[in-house]
């Protein structure tokens, strides 16, 4: 697979997050899905996506770059929301919260396999001593 062909993949991926579409989910994610370490399958995954959404109402994923070299892809997501509650074991609870996420991801056959993902957790705890 070409640079430019996963990187298209890619960002259908993440629109597909956005419209939160879990129909269409299976056609970017392998049934059987790693996540950091852990085997979610394609139920697990999006059962995690949908609790992030139910958690965070205005959860938006923006690319902020993109570094495809397959079958890897490299990106910075970008986040401005306002978590309902606790979010990563901070009490967040309504306030609107920017930071960002770098996730490795690895494709097989045009499929998201396996996934390594990193929060910039001391951003937000930055951000909440602010207040």
């Amino acid at each position: 697979m070409i640079k430019i062909e996963l990187s298209h993949v890619y960002r259908n991926y993440i629109a597909c997050l956005n419209r939160q579409d879990w129909r269409e989910l299976g056609q970017f994610v392998d049934d059987e899905v790693i996540h950091n370490g852990r085997r979610l399958g394609l139920s697990g995954y999006r059962q995690m996506l949908e609790r992030d959404f139910e958690d965070i109402p205005d959860l938006y994923f923006s690319i902020r770059m993109l570094i495809s070299d397959p079958p890897y892809v490299a990106s910075r997501l970008g986040f401005d929301c306002t978590p309902k509650g606790t979010f990563l074991d901070l009490h967040v609870a309504g306030k609107k919260v920017s930071f960002t996420e770098n996730v490795f991801y690895e494709f097989r056959i045009e499929k998201i396999c396996e996934v390594w993902s990193v929060v910039d957790k001391a951003t937000i705890e930055a951000q909440l001593k602010k207040w």
